[in-house]
């Protein structure tokens, strides 16, 4: 795949991103921090790309002559397709889009979208056979990361959980290595069921302490701790892309591998340890706290992504879209 391509699909993605024209200033913000953290090759310029979708300098016929090969325009309705469905609903701007997108590039890709739209709507409460695959022995200590700890909470409004500490430890560092996994797969909609199964665990988390969460009250905490659920796939997806297609003689084997999983290692982890002070602490923390605790828990996640590589490269190995559609239906 050339150079041009790559920067076509990119554009791609970054106009389906704002295909709804209706992004908060926050999210505006995730998109434009992840563009310039994407920032890898000159010849790319995704900060220049992000500058020309959000001045409205460029637009969808501009772009699809660029996609020259099948493979190519295959990947761009699939990776739109995802920017789309990531937060868990597609509005009508964005299916006008994507129809349009279809038109132009002449994709049949009916049942990608339907197993899209079953990731994007997949229930947060599921039975007890929905459990993930096991990637920590039950007694085996989990890291835990002392800064959540130290996070100031009335002692009137602590909770006590289901789960032991220990135990809450294993669950959300299980939960992290599957979706490190998970990256490490080329298909798209594996990198798509990492946002659900993130709410999933957030869920989890707040039920074990006694709260029955909805989609909106967990999207609300994501969002308030940087995590924007179209930014989060742009990243996960724009790393893999660039990395995996332009890192010869960059990043090659198990280096690309690495950075590929490492990203949603490390957010699944910071958002579980956060979430379990933030629900343990009867909801009591102020947003700074919250983002100041998950930017912290994020660096110990970046540094343990590479400890536990290799169970998330193992795992990946038994891993296919009909196994990780399985995980994320709960069945």
């Amino acid at each position: 795949m050339s150079t041009e391509e790559i920067r076509a699909i990119l554009t791609i993605c970054l106009l389906a991103s704002y295909a709804d024209g209706d992004k908060h200033d926050r999210e505006r913000e995730q998109i434009r921090q992840v563009a310039e953290g994407l920032a890898q090759d000159q010849q790319i310029n995704l900060p220049g790309l992000y500058q020309e979708v959000l001045l409205r300098r460029v637009q969808l016929a501009d772009v699809l002559p660029r996609l020259t090969s099948p493979q190519s325009r295959q990947l761009a309705y699939e990776m739109a397709v995802c920017v789309c469905e990531a937060d868990g609903q597609t509005s009508a701007q964005e299916q006008v889009f994507l129809a349009n997108l279809k038109q132009g590039l002449g994709q049949a890709t009916t049942e990608f979208v339907a197993q899209a739209d079953a990731i994007a709507a997949a229930p947060l409460a599921v039975g007890a056979a929905a459990a993930l695959p096991e990637a920590v022995k039950a007694g085996q200590d989990a890291p835990h990361p002392n800064a959540v700890d130290e996070l100031p909470t009335a002692d009137a409004a602590r909770r006590t959980g289901t789960l032991s500490v220990a135990e809450m430890d294993r669950k959300i560092l299980n939960a992290s290595i599957v979706n490190g996994a998970i990256e490490l797969l080329p298909e798209n909609l594996s990198t798509l069921a990492i946002i659900p199964l993130q709410m999933r665990m957030v869920y989890q988390v707040g039920q074990s302490y006694g709260y029955e969460l909805d989609s909106g009250h967990i999207k609300d905490l994501l969002a308030t701790l940087g995590v924007g659920l179209t930014s989060q796939y742009l990243e996960q997806a724009g790393r893999r892309l660039l990395s995996g297609i332009l890192g010869k003689g960059m990043l090659g084997g198990l280096g690309r591998q690495a950075v590929s999983s490492g990203m949603s290692f490390a957010s699944t982890y910071a958002l579980g340890h956060v979430a379990n002070q933030y629900y343990a602490g009867g909801r009591t923390l102020s947003t700074q706290m919250l983002r100041n605790a998950y930017q912290h828990v994020m660096a110990d996640g970046k540094q343990l992504q590479t400890q536990y590589l290799p169970q998330m490269q193992e795992m990946s190995r038994g891993l296919n879209t009909a196994k990780i559609m399985q995980m994320v239906r709960g069945k």
